[in-house]
């Protein structure tokens, strides 16, 4: 197996993390430096480092506590690990660890840190929806984010997304009660602060538009390459639109670029900063693989 690709793969999205926490860091130092003067500063860059360094190692732990998964139990399941297990071999990775996440909406993601520390999480309502072809396509698609080395940036930005979001919560409250507003400055603090909690949640969306919506592509065409077949994926693409559209799922929008399928939908505006490709064009291209 050519392994040139996979390493050129690990190089470039190790960049982009970097790239990814050092844009964070300087957020947060010029909050902290704009809202509280030379100790901000320091409290700024405290909150960036302590951040970074739990984003990088346990991005894929915060995550999972964010869906409340559980890991599987192969004695429950063994259907599930000997699928996963068959295509991980085909993929030549070492096998993932698999939780399950016990909601109705029908999804599912890969996270982790490397190949080595993967994860793949289904929900059960997944697991009730699709048929055995249709759900080897999709932990075929999931397997092929980790192959591809998608998963340490996509947890990365799940992670930091949602502290944005956070902190722009934060200072929306703060604003509204007067935070922030110094006696030098008495009317600029608040008015900075409710400027910084609008921008705040639009550079959460920035984040996630930045992992390239290309990568979901390429895991659909390497899990269609895994399964052996691009009709299992593209059935299941469809049933997975259908039935997220229809069944409510949690309001994650942190994590909504990470699972296969977007749990948020919305037209107009909403379809600009859609975190996942038109699931009609992800079709037609499974449908030209022709296999």
């Amino acid at each position: 197996m050519d392994t040139a690709k996979p390493r050129l793969r690990t190089g470039l999205n190790y960049v982009k993390t970097t790239l990814l926490l050092g844009a964070m860091t300087a957020l947060l130092v010029l909050l902290g430096g704009r809202l509280g003067g030379q100790t901000g500063l320091v409290m700024g860059f405290s909150l960036a480092l302590l951040m970074n360094v739990s984003s990088y190692w346990w991005s894929h732990k915060i995550v999972l506590a964010m869906h409340h998964a559980q890991e599987a139990d192969p004695r429950e399941v063994p259907w599930l690990f000997e699928i996963v297990d068959r295509l991980r071999q085909r993929a030549g990775i070492p096998m993932p660890r698999v939780y399950l996440i016990d909601e109705d909406a029908p999804n599912a993601f890969a996270t982790g840190r490397n190949p080595a520390h993967a994860v793949v999480a289904v929900t059960t309502g997944l697991l009730r929806l699709l048929g055995r072809q249709e759900l080897e396509g999709v932990l075929a698609h999931e397997l092929g984010h980790i192959r591809n080395r998608d998963i340490l940036i996509m947890s990365v930005a799940a992670t930091l997304a949602g502290a944005v979001q956070m902190i722009g919560t934060m200072l929306h409250w703060g604003a509204l009660l007067g935070f922030g507003r110094r006696e030098s400055d008495d009317r600029g603090g608040g008015l900075e602060m409710l400027v910084w909690a609008i921008v705040a949640p639009l550079i959460a969306v920035i984040v996630q538009l930045w992992i390239s919506r290309t990568r979901e592509y390429a895991a659909d065409a390497e899990g269609a390459r895994l399964a052996g077949s691009a009709h299992g994926l593209a059935s299941a693409l469809r049933r997975l639109e259908s039935a997220n559209q229809r069944i409510p799922s949690p309001h994650r929008p942190a994590s909504a670029h990470l699972y296969i399928v977007a749990p948020l939908s919305g037209g107009g505006m909403g379809r600009l900063f859609a975190t996942h490709p038109p699931i009609a064009e992800r079709i037609a291209r499974l449908e030209a693989l022709g296999f």
